[in-house]
């Protein structure tokens, strides 16, 4: 200060301006914050929604038919969510030990309001994707901070496994958006929350899991926080927790109890999920195989994340933050690395089942997305003490243009492939000429692939017939064998038979070929609708 009034009142103004920006700044920064993360919202509704009318005939084909087969009959048959059912082993009822059935009911009350779209199972998986989005930013901004929140979600939004199985009809989508809503719910009712996010945690996650098993991984990272705070104490707190998780793990065990009965009273005596776990094979066959690493690495490279995400993944989990001195943002800090381990024990157990059903992977996705997003973080500013620096700022857009150019796109591409096209047209043709009634047997391209009974708008069987024990992904080994499965059907009421021409077996034997003896034994005992190139359709006469 200098003894000048004028130039202290000056001096005075100037402090008073400098607060008053530094205010309005504090101000803006939370709308810069929003801004931003509106801004990855729209990326990913843009990767999510992009080719949404795709017929289902992509990489997941298969899986995402039976889910389609069920929303039918709930909208045609029954809308009783207990029981669902598939088309595709004869007149029915064809009811199997499913998930709850989140995704298909909502796509059925769809088809009632605005008629069939084979998309519309689409849509409402990627609404569940936005969710997790949210979830996800919400959750990695309470456990680190707000531009680890903006960095995790738009490594999710870009990433190419979240964009194909949110935008695929599946169950996969709902499981994950509902398990990580409930635990970001949890985390800020732990953090000192209103009481009323316990019990909607609680739905939330129970839910989640309900859609798949595989949700119950994330149910790690609340059991932990509820074991902090049994070691601080705070028992009461810590009851009410146990309480409300005992009720949902018995809610989740009550309903796949009646799935697993429901499975196993009616044909096909299909119980989904099955099989292919550590207990099933023998822990030395999972040592021998190597718990299925090889495939898990083609997948992760070839499929799911490509080198981009991988780096940054490795950057992310060799590199960790700087662990807070505050207590209880320490436990919260941890949060991403008890999911991530959690999924990992449940790999190591089901590892034959998660890598023969890729899209089990989706649970992984949540803390891949934030450990990719803090090893984006490091790359960006290293060498920067701020964030929003020029050279930060490219180093960012070089990041994202990376993982777009190397992963996004051309991963996304390949997935999507319409690999089950012939299958789609077939049943396309089958619907034309089915009558009202009419049953359906269908080999797609695929063998064991539904998806031209579906499209045939019918119900019928795949060929082999399916479900149980039955092998149907590999033809019987000789023509006499396929002739009897086939009067059997003829038996229960077929009246239609397609098989698309490049149709292949599991082990690469293609129908037309391996079975020209059935072939020959139609011509003789059924009348031929259709011979293309790409199919061939009898209609089956009876004795």
């Amino acid at each position: 200060m200098t003894d000048d009034p004028k130039l202290n009142r000056a001096e005075g103004q100037q402090c008073q301006q400098q607060t008053t920006d530094r205010n309005m700044a504090a101000r803006n920064y939370p709308s810069l914050n929003t801004a931003i993360f509106l801004g990855i919202l729209l990326i990913a509704i843009v990767f999510r929604f992009h080719k949404i009318t795709l017929p289902l005939v992509d990489g997941f084909s298969w899986r995402e038919i039976s889910t389609a087969m069920m929303a039918d009959n709930f909208q045609k048959r029954s809308w009783n969510i207990f029981f669902p059912e598939v088309s595709w082993t004869g007149p029915g009822p064809s009811y199997q030990g499913r998930e709850f059935q989140i995704v298909s009911y909502l796509t059925a009350l769809l088809y009632q309001l605005f008629g069939w779209h084979d998309w519309f199972g689409r849509v409402v998986a990627a609404f569940f994707g936005l969710v997790t989005v949210f979830s996800l930013h919400r959750l990695t901004a309470l456990c680190w901070s707000e531009m680890h929140a903006h960095a995790a979600a738009l490594a999710y939004a870009l990433m190419p496994a979240a964009i194909m199985i949110d935008s695929s009809f599946l169950p996969d989508p709902a499981m994950l958006a509902l398990v990580t809503l409930g635990v970001w719910l949890f985390a800020k009712y732990w953090a000192g929350g209103s009481g009323w996010l316990l019990p909607l945690a609680t739905v939330s996650f129970s839910l989640g899991v309900l859609s798949k098993p595989p949700g119950i991984a994330a149910g790690a990272a609340i059991f932990y926080l509820m074991v902090c705070w049994i070691s601080e104490k705070k028992r009461k707190q810590a009851t009410w927790v146990l309480l409300a998780g005992l009720l949902s793990l018995a809610i989740i065990g009550a309903y796949f109890s009646w799935a697993i009965y429901l499975g196993r009273s009616y044909p096909p005596f299909h119980v989904a999920g099955t099989g292919g776990y550590i207990w099933d094979y023998g822990f030395w066959t999972y040592v021998r195989d190597r718990f299925y690493f090889k495939s898990l690495w083609n997948t992760s490279v070839l499929w799911f994340y490509g080198y981009p995400f991988l780096v940054l993944l490795a950057v992310g989990l060799w590199i960790p933050l700087s662990r807070a001195e505050d207590p209880k943002q320490r436990s919260l800090w941890t949060i991403p690395y008890v999911w991530l381990t959690a999924a990992i024990i449940l790999y190591l157990a089901a590892a034959g089942e998660i890598t023969s059903n890729v899209w089990n992977f989706h649970i992984f996705h949540v803390p891949i997305a934030m450990f990719c997003g803090h090893g984006a973080l490091l790359l960006a500013t290293l060498g920067s003490k701020t964030v929003l620096t020029p050279a930060v700022v490219l180093r960012s857009i070089f990041i994202v243009a990376i993982a777009l150019a190397w992963s996004t796109l051309p991963l996304v591409r390949t997935m999507k492939k319409p690999i089950a096209m012939n299958g789609k047209l077939l049943g396309e043709e089958l619907a034309r000429l089915a009558q009202p009634g009419d049953l359906v047997v269908a080999i797609a391209p695929e063998v064991g692939d539904p998806v031209a009974v579906y499209y045939s708008r019918a119900r019928g069987w795949v060929f082999p017939p399916g479900g149980g024990d039955a092998e149907w992904s590999k033809f019987a080994a000789d023509d006499p064998a396929a002739i009897a499965q086939l009067e059997e059907l003829r038996a229960q009421g077929a009246d239609l038979f397609g098989v698309a021409k490049n149709a292949a077996d599991k082990e690469g034997r293609l129908f037309v070929e391996h079975h020209d003896g059935v072939i020959d034994y139609l011509d003789r005992t059924a009348t031929k609708l259709v011979d293309l190139k790409n199919l061939l359709i009898y209609r089956i006469t009876r004795p």
